[in-house]
């Protein structure tokens, strides 16, 4: 067991009948992890940091913030078999590749993390292009969902796990239901799923509690050393 390091920009971490939060985790470590482990490249000597949280919690505001502010920040890129879309630039916004190509990846255990999203297209996060980010001194930081990061955190147990939660699962709640672009079936759907992922915030080393967003960056920023 070990203690969660909790950052609440001066909040208080809270929890309630929807979504409790435990602040101390099991370390999850055993023979098949290892087995994992000496399949990949080793990455003991340099840190590398994954970020989960519900949707509707910020992420995308705090990260957007973030990496102006810190341009040695790299955020991860995925690799899909999806199509591009207008506007989207491989290399940039996504690494747009075959079938073949990420079947290819797999069987070479090329890949921190992956799934298949909607049951149609694959996304991945290349390990050789992280590594290649860390060898130029680049921080590199992994947005992923919550399945991703634990597949990552199981590969490479010194991964740096942070989780970005709400200031209460009501602010949350009220964010999700306030979008006015899903039908109820869609928000339904999200809020089972922010639920899920809330119970899992004890796997986490971390955990900012995002009350103000230029708070929230300035902790964030010196979790992950660019302070």
């Amino acid at each position: 067991m070990y203690a969660v390091w909790v950052r609440c920009n001066g909040g208080r971490l809270w929890s309630d009948s929807a979504s409790s939060i435990s602040l101390t985790c099991q370390e999850g470590k055993n023979g098949a992890d290892d087995a994992l482990n000496a399949n990949l490249w080793d990455m003991t000597t340099v840190p590398l940091y994954v970020l989960v949280g519900p949707s509707g919690v910020g992420k995308g505001t705090v990260l957007k913030q973030l990496v102006a502010r810190y341009p040695q920040l790299q955020l991860s890129i995925s690799a899909t078999t999806r199509p591009s879309r207008p506007g989207e630039v491989d290399g940039r916004d996504y690494f747009f590749i075959s079938d073949e190509q990420f079947d290819r990846l797999i069987a070479e255990d090329r890949l921190l993390e992956w799934a298949v999203v909607h049951k149609k297209y694959r996304y991945g996060t290349p390990a050789d292009w992280v590594r290649e980010r860390q060898d130029e001194g680049r921080v590199v930081l992994l947005e992923v969902d919550l399945d991703g990061a634990r597949q990552v955190m199981r590969r490479l147990p010194d991964t740096h796990g942070i989780f970005l939660a709400p200031p209460s699962w009501k602010e949350l709640e009220k964010r999700l239901l306030g979008r006015a672009t899903e039908d109820a079936a869609e928000q339904s759907r999200r809020l089972q799923t922010a639920k899920a992922e809330m119970a899992a915030v004890g796997e986490f080393e971390t955990v900012i509690v995002n009350v103000d967003v230029n708070s929230t960056v300035q902790e964030l920023a010196q979790t992950l050393g660019l302070n």
